[in-house]
């Protein structure tokens, strides 16, 4: 009978549920730092770039910020926004200020400082966890 109950303890601790995603709502904000597991990170995809900054044909001459085109997201309220990467497997949203896109760059007026990283891969993803849709 001590075989079975430890045979049993062993299976239970095989099954351990992990969850993919920790949501931590951020106190006097509508935002919320999302930590992904190791596993969820590769499973969506997800791929971080800097936000660079450049000189921009046909702007005016001064460095703008730019993220690629995938990294925006819009709300239902028609703001923009991005999801940065401040630390591995962790990913906040921040709202940026657009002021066109050319090709596939977007040139902000208004965003996450030069070298941020910025998601430009799975952004969408992270929108979905962040609201918990389809959990």
């Amino acid at each position: 009978m001590a075989f079975f109950l430890l045979a049993c303890q062993e299976q239970e601790k095989h099954h351990e549920k992990i969850e993919p995603a920790h949501i931590e709502h951020i106190e006097g904000s509508e935002l919320s730092l999302l930590k992904l597991s190791e596993k969820a990170v590769e499973r969506i995809g997800i791929q971080a770039v800097p936000v660079a900054e450049q000189m921009i044909a046909h702007s005016e001459p001064r460095m703008r910020l730019t993220v690629p085109y995938s990294a925006l997201l819009y709300d239902v309220q028609g703001r923009a926004w991005v999801y940065t990467n401040p630390e591995p497997q962790t990913y906040l949203r921040h709202e940026v200020e657009v002021d066109f896109i050319t090709g596939e760059t977007a040139v902000l007026n208004a965003g996450p400082p030069a070298g941020a990283r910025v998601v430009s891969v799975g952004a969408a993803e992270l929108y979905g966890t962040e609201y918990e849709v389809g959990h």
